[in-house]
């Protein structure tokens, strides 16, 4: 019987031990950089955040029209760093209201995106551009 128990007790330390000295797991999603922009023309603007991956970006929004016969757009581009266009991609259109938006937009080259480029447009097809501004991969 003591045989049994003291084997018993000496398998119990031993996982004991092995658990405490086990490293913990430290798995983390690595952070992405990210960038603000604003793109205002008088009381209309597309705003947000640029989130750059390897290979694409998303850019993440809110879009405001105040009229509801003049809607707004927003149009992204990707760039590489010799300013060459890569791809691009369009919100939906919002009239009279703001509203929030996700693009995603491909950039697939190695490193990704240098440079976006978002403007603010009037929602055609074509569209016509009021405003753009470019911004440079963190």
């Amino acid at each position: 019987m003591r045989t049994r128990l003291a084997a018993a007790l000496c398998g119990v330390a031993l996982a004991a031990g092995t658990l405490l000295s086990a490293p913990a797991a430290t798995a983390q999603a690595s952070a992405y950089p990210t960038s603000t922009f604003d793109v205002t023309v008088g009381n209309t603007y597309t705003r947000g955040t640029i989130t750059w991956y390897n290979r694409s970006v998303t850019v993440t929004g809110e879009q405001k029209s105040v009229d509801g016969f003049s809607c707004r757009g927003t149009s992204v581009f990707t760039l590489d760093s010799a300013d060459v266009e890569l791809s691009r991609e369009f919100s939906a259109n919002v009239c009279g209201m703001s509203s929030n938006f996700t693009v995603p937009v491909d950039a697939n080259v190695p490193g990704g995106a240098a440079v976006v480029r978002i403007c603010l447009d009037d929602g055609g097809s074509p569209a016509t551009y009021f405003l753009c501004e470019r911004y440079g991969h963190p």
